[in-house]
């Protein structure tokens, strides 16, 4: 058995219970999280095979876990999971994040760094800014490495040095993605945050978007 049938045999097992869009899978984590800390051991991950009646050989059942423990952890969390399960962006979301990372990229060198960031957000605008409790750059170095970290996380721990490349900004999207089961929601969700529309971002700032992404509960 190939790991895409291993992930095919789960997925069908997991919609026959009832996980049919993100309501539904995070009902199944919940589930499968026996010990509550809203993460899948090992131990919990066997069980739910069982439970769910999936029949995998023993000696696949470490490489199947691997597939969601994305991180090396040795624990599922969440994000994860709903990754794995959910696959890859579908082509027309995949091809509204290109789109967005092309406008960004105004020298067309296939990397977003500082200057192509300038050119769409006004860190005038972000509270430590306005605070002086950060430079402008500053602000959007860590609007940058927020796109980066997930990425490093993903490919297990690379370096972060201010420069987001395509392969990074849709890894991002792709996590981002997984929890969006409306596209129509996921594309004004894009076309707001990097101004499809030509409209001001005085409004921008009124929350920290230099914020890594948070863990997503499932409850």
């Amino acid at each position: 058995m190939t790991p895409d049938d291993m992930l095919n045999n789960f997925r069908q097992r997991l919609i026959a219970r009832g996980a049919r869009g993100i309501i539904g899978l995070s009902r199944q984590f919940r589930i499968m999280d026996d010990s509550g800390n809203q993460m899948l051991e090992f131990s919990e991950f066997v069980k739910a095979l069982g439970d769910y009646r999936i029949d995998i050989p023993a000696s696949q059942v470490r490489e199947l876990f691997g597939l969601f423990d994305r991180d090396g952890s040795g624990s599922i969390d969440y994000d994860e999971f709903l990754r794995v399960i959910r696959g890859p962006m579908s082509e027309s979301r995949l091809n509204l994040v290109g789109q967005a990372f092309d406008k960004i990229d105004k020298t067309g060198d296939g990397v977003l760094a500082l200057e192509d960031i300038k050119g769409v957000y006004n860190a005038r605008n972000h509270p430590d800014v306005r605070m002086g409790k950060k430079t402008e750059d500053e602000v959007l170095e860590s609007f940058l490495n927020t796109f980066e970290s997930h990425h490093s996380i993903m490919k297990g721990g690379v370096g972060l040095d201010n420069r987001v490349s395509k392969e990074e900004f849709i890894e991002y999207y792709t996590n981002v993605s997984a929890s969006i089961d409306d596209d129509r929601y996921f594309e004004l969700m894009i076309t707001n945050a990097w101004n499809f529309e030509g409209r001001s971002y005085e409004k921008a700032w009124a929350q920290d978007q230099t914020s890594p992404p948070q863990r997503r509960k499932y409850f």
